[in-house]
């Protein structure tokens, strides 16, 4: 959902040298590719006993980059604290957790927050810098190598070309309030698996893995259970070529959205008009009177969820197949 700012800032100074600072892992590997940069300056949060030197190699490290401006997305003190003692000459970010002093543009945080797209919220940055709120899209890029791997897969599966793929991602990092019922994924899979020349890959990470064991136990061959199978570039070359994909709220939704990918959202616990897929995807959200309430386990009887049936979500489904 940040990816725009990084487009609208090398639109506004296209000569510029650009270096999206990121924590190692996910966020790092999300940017592989994208054409707007010219550097990942991957790092560690400090921690444990190493916490000072971890500090002062960042540190460090930004001050030899001679940086002229930073933006910062996080709202965390330490973001700003790194960039005022690395020396970056003017830094914005949202005046919250105590940070204003740090930052020579501090940004009121906008009264439209949570009745906006965060996308938006990300762009109100750009604003001090004479950049307006744009249209601009959050975009992955996929390598070409990554797609022929990514194709080299689906035919080891015996997957022809011109098959209907639906993609299924069951589960969500921030708790079980987000996530549909197992049992409901289940017969979805169950009436597409029925349908000719459409398969159905099941996604998940090592964490989200038991779920869809379970799910995908005793299904045909045409439901293939790709759980703790993927690095998260080949997760995200293989949500490139889904026909349409199935998910609660969660980061392949943002996925499949940014690459454009027809999908349904199945939301309970969060707010769809903040951090649902920007401008395309088909939402379910029966909005019960304690929607949204951003718990990560639900407290009472679960109805948001409850209340969305397997037949609507396969209609649902069908339509783009």
């Amino acid at each position: 959902m940040a990816t725009p700012v990084i487009t609208d800032v090398r639109h506004r100074w296209p000569k510029a040298n650009l270096t999206a600072m990121c924590q190692g892992g996910g966020i790092c590997a999300l940017l592989r590719g994208n054409p707007y940069l010219d550097e990942i300056f991957v790092f560690s949060r400090p921690n444990g006993f190493l916490r000072r030197e971890q500090h002062r190699n960042l540190i460090t490290r930004l001050r030899q980059g001679k940086y002229d401006l930073g933006i910062l997305l996080p709202n965390s003190l330490s973001s700003a604290w790194w960039f005022w003692r690395g020396h970056v000459k003017t830094r914005i970010g949202f005046a919250t957790d105590f940070r204003k002093f740090l930052l020579n543009e501090p940004v009121p945080l906008t009264k439209e927050l949570g009745k906006e797209h965060l996308v938006t919220t990300y762009k109100r940055l750009l604003q001090p810098l004479g950049i307006p709120l744009s249209t601009t899209a959050p975009t992955l890029y996929v390598t070409e190598e990554e797609r022929q791997a990514a194709k080299q897969l689906l035919a080891e599966q015996k997957i022809p070309e011109g098959a209907s793929i639906v993609g299924i991602n069951p589960g969500a990092a921030y708790g079980s309030a987000k996530c549909w019922l197992p049992e409901r994924f289940r017969a979805v899979i169950e009436k597409l698996a029925k349908r000719p020349n459409t398969y159905i890959l099941c996604f998940a990470d090592h964490v989200g893995a038991p779920l869809v064991n379970g799910i995908c136990e005793g299904m045909p061959p045409s439901v293939i259970n790709l759980a703790g199978a993927t690095s998260l570039r080949e997760l995200i070359a293989l949500i490139e070529r889904c026909t349409v994909f199935l998910t609660n709220d969660s980061g392949p939704m943002h996925i499949a959205s940014a690459l454009n990918v027809p999908l349904v959202a199945l939301f309970g616990s969060t707010n769809e008009i903040a951090t649902g897929p920007y401008e395309h995807g088909d939402i379910i959200h029966k909005h019960v009177e304690c929607s949204p309430c951003l718990k990560r386990v639900c407290p009472i009887d679960f109805r948001c969820m409850k209340r969305i049936e397997v037949e609507e979500v396969y209609e649902a489904l069908v339509k783009y197949l």
